[in-house]
């Protein structure tokens, strides 16, 4: 059975359309204007005004009630175990994941925007997993450029610290980050989180389990430390296409520039160019799809699903 089949009699989800799950908005206002929408989509991503209002406005509100059922449960288990006044509820932790080229950085980005201009003006953060990958050098050291982005391309350690120290509560903790341009981890460089009321985590495999050991011991999943999880959806055939078209894309733009670790794609032809982006997607990309990404899909607690023109058809949230 499919479980995000329109009811499935025994799917986790209820599923509704866009034009059904619009209707959720309420009174939650459009604080976006088309200038900035522009300003945060990414390459071949075409969400805008509308997009906002018929599917992140919904969104932004469910959020919204969730991070404050969240901060009176800490309340309630503050009187219940008579803490301090001082102890301070840790952040509301939202993990974004699917696959590359189906829109994660801008649905990310936007949430972050409306999140931050709630009426409270929540401090929000945004950090992507791209900065725990291993670095180059120690890839191809262990023969894994082939298979960055999978699981074992990514420091676990560090995630699980950085999640752990946010989770704490801790100030100032760093995350590394990473360079499109030179296709690396920027040595001694780093973002620093400190105590946001939400952090929106984004990564294509942030909601991949480990391999549980046979004697029990305790041993954390990414996921564990979310209080929200989104899935980004799409037909296979669909993320091909958006995957081939911003590699073409970038051929003519980001790839042009000497610095790109891609430069020498942006001096093949058309169709030698396009064979190689059908390569990384048939050799890497798909098969992580199947293997590690997409497998996670069930794990979410709401799946947004893309249709042909990049825009969100169906939302499955899970059932409480």
């Amino acid at each position: 059975m499919d479980q995000l089949t329109p009811g499935e009699k025994y799917s986790p989800y209820r599923v509704f359309s866009a034009e059904h799950w619009a209707q959720f908005r309420a009174d939650t206002p459009l604080t976006l204007t088309e200038d900035e929408v522009r300003r945060l989509r990414s390459l071949n991503d075409p969400v805008d005004l509308d997009e906002i209002r018929r599917i992140y406005l919904s969104l932004s509100r469910l959020l919204s009630a969730h991070v404050e059922a969240s901060q009176l449960l800490f309340q309630q288990r503050r009187i219940f175990f008579n803490s301090d006044n001082e102890v301070r509820k840790t952040p509301f932790i939202i993990g974004i994941a699917g696959s590359v080229a189906v829109g994660k950085s801008t649905t990310a980005r936007v949430l972050k925007e409306l999140l931050q201009r709630w009426p409270a003006s929540p401090k929000v953060d945004l950090v992507t997993t791209d900065g725990f990958l291993l670095p180059n050098d120690v890839l191809r050291r262990d023969n894994l450029m082939e298979r960055k982005g999978f699981p074992e391309s990514y420091d676990v350690g560090a995630l699980l610290r950085f999640l752990s120290a946010i989770k704490s509560g801790q100030p100032n903790v760093q995350a590394p980050l990473y360079s499109h341009m030179t296709y690396d981890v920027l040595p001694g460089t780093y973002v620093t989180v400190d105590r946001p009321d939400i952090l929106i985590f984004e990564g294509i495999n942030v909601l991949q389990p480990r391999a549980l050991p046979p004697d029990g011991t305790f041993v954390p999943f990414v996921s564990d430390f979310f209080d929200f999880s989104i899935y980004i959806d799409a037909d296979e055939s669909m993320i091909h296409q958006w995957y081939i078209d911003r590699f073409m894309r970038l051929r003519e733009t980001a790839f042009k520039d000497p610095e790109s670790f891609f430069h020498r794609y942006s001096q093949l032809s058309e169709d030698a160019a396009r064979a190689m982006a059908e390569g990384l997607w048939e050799n890497i990309n798909l098969k992580n799809l199947k293997e590690n990404i997409l497998p996670t899909r069930p794990r979410a607690d709401l799946v947004l699903r893309k249709g042909q023109n990049h825009l969100i058809q169906e939302v499955a949230l899970r059932k409480l």
